[in-house]
């Protein structure tokens, strides 16, 4: 499989096999990562891998957190800017809205839509979790790096026939999970990521986001 090809086909996987993922297999993966980009080779990432009765008491963990405090513990990291302005909030409210739709879930159920949402804190069923770690006197230079790293698993995990879902929405719990990991002050969780073999059967695997053409976001100067 091509770089081209491998970049098509890795989605967002929000339904998984409880297939279990090895501790060798997610070692090779993170083996292969490390090759990422790196600026000044600072290599400033961070992973914690769950699995098993770790992963499930984490899961338990987010969802108190979440009770307690329904706005969440996104602290200065938020997982979206306030007043996100077209296109990019047309953008983010149209993958909602598609996805639901292929589940079923109508706009006035927001019970349900609630539901579904919760399943971000059981991974989708992933039988892995990894967490993204950085520290704090980093800047947006070596976010954009641990950025790199995270895809480089994403795009290594859709090669091997394993998929991925990055999630943001672990942040909602950082507080919390930082003192469960016991983590230095000076880290910050960034976010999760669930790590499994993909459910070939699951409608929401179907869902297929859309991208703004080259000639909507890049300008050519100089051929």
């Amino acid at each position: 499989m091509s770089v081209a090809e491998t970049l098509k086909k890795r989605i967002s996987i929000r339904a998984f096999l409880d297939t279990p993922v090895d501790a060798a297999t997610v070692h090779a993966l993170l083996d292969d990562a490390r090759w990422s980009p790196s600026g000044g080779n600072l290599q400033p990432w961070k992973v914690i891998a769950v699995a098993g009765t770790e992963k499930a008491a984490l899961e338990r963990l987010a969802v108190e957190a979440i009770m307690t405090n329904p706005k969440g513990q996104v602290g200065d990291y938020p997982i979206y800017p306030e007043g996100l302005q077209d296109p990019y909030r047309a953008r983010r409210y149209k993958i909602g809205e598609d996805m639901y739709a292929l589940l079923g879930i109508p706009r006035e159920d927001k019970g349900a839509r609630l539901k579904w949402m919760s399943r971000n804190y059981q991974f989708f069923g992933a039988p892995v979790g990894l967490f993204f770690v950085i520290d704090k006197e980093m800047g947006n230079g070596q976010w954009a790096h641990l950025g790199m790293f995270m895809q480089s698993i994403a795009l290594l995990a859709t090669e091997r026939g394993l998929g991925t879902c990055m999630q943001e929405a672990w942040g909602m719990a950082r507080d919390s999970l930082h003192q469960h990991f016991g983590l230095a002050d000076n880290e910050v969780l960034y976010c999760g990521m669930a790590l499994g073999y993909p459910d070939a059967n699951a409608t929401v695997n179907s869902l297929r986001s859309e991208r703004a053409p080259v000639d909507e976001f890049a300008r050519f100067r100089g051929f």
